[in-house]
């Protein structure tokens, strides 16, 4: 396994995980800047500001999330420990609930339409969760249990399954889907979102049985509830987006905004 070290300064160890969630969320929000063109009031400009709220609020939530629902009595009787981001531990799920509620909040102060903002953001998401999910394995961590598959990893001289991988792929593959193709074909507001929010919720769902880190409430895994509502809120999101939020028509000087009848 690799040394979750990737260098030291001034005698502080720099970890890889660092680096590769700092590296996901600049990637992720270089890459939706891009779908920002100003012709339905939002500029790469807004896609910024916004993400200077969002991205500390996101990371934040993210690890109380984890903090909460993985051994909150240590924690409680250890509170610096909660800041020690070094570590590890941050819960995916915490993060998009975070994010989620800043732009709900934004759009609402911009007066800009929510799922059109969403959609906007939902490729990013799903870039930066595929690059910082490496951090996962370079510091040794939600991996899954034995296998004997060609693909599995050695972890203290047990193959498992690395679903770290597992879900890389899958949303990275989410970011190649939105990004390249529906963004340029969508039909309506809503789509990019739903489409994030389903496939991400059921590739969780199928991936977390496979784990041995999960966070659970009693008996229960807290990601495979989470994921079952994203589904169900992208399902929802789908249909609702799909019979309500039909895209305006731009006037081919792509300025005027001519809504559709």
């Amino acid at each position: 396994m690799i040394n979750p070290v990737a260098f030291t300064i001034f005698g502080i160890d720099v970890m890889w995980y660092g680096i590769l969630v700092t590296l996901g969320i600049y990637l992720g929000v270089l890459s939706v800047s891009k779908l920002a063109d100003g012709s339905r009031g939002i500029t790469s400009d807004d896609i910024l500001d916004l993400c200077l709220i969002m991205i500390p609020v996101a990371v934040l939530t993210t690890r109380l999330w984890f903090v909460i629902f993985y051994d909150l009595e240590y924690y409680l009787q250890n509170p610096i420990q909660i800041l020690n981001f070094r570590e590890g531990g941050l819960a995916i799920h915490g993060g998009i609930i975070g994010g989620f509620i800043v732009v709900l909040l934004f759009s609402k102060k911009k007066n800009i339409d929510f799922l059109y903002l969403f959609d906007i953001l939902s490729p990013g998401l799903a870039l930066g969760q595929a690059i910082g999910r490496w951090g996962n394995y370079t510091n040794h961590e939600a991996h899954g249990g034995p296998t004997d598959l060609p693909w599995g990893i050695m972890v203290d001289g047990v193959k498992v399954h690395p679903t770290f991988l597992y879900e890389s792929i899958i949303t990275f593959s989410l970011f190649l889907y939105l990004y390249f193709y529906l963004s340029k074909n969508k039909k309506f507001d809503g789509q990019m979102c739903s489409i994030y929010l389903i496939g991400y919720g059921i590739a969780r769902l199928l991936i977390e049985p496979l784990r041995t880190d999960n966070l659970m409430v009693g008996n229960l895994r807290i990601a495979r509830i989470i994921s079952l509502i994203f589904v169900i809120i992208g399902v929802a999101i789908y249909f609702y987006g799909k019979k309500n939020k039909k895209l305006p028509t731009l006037n081919k000087n792509n300025k005027k905004i001519i809504k559709n009848k």
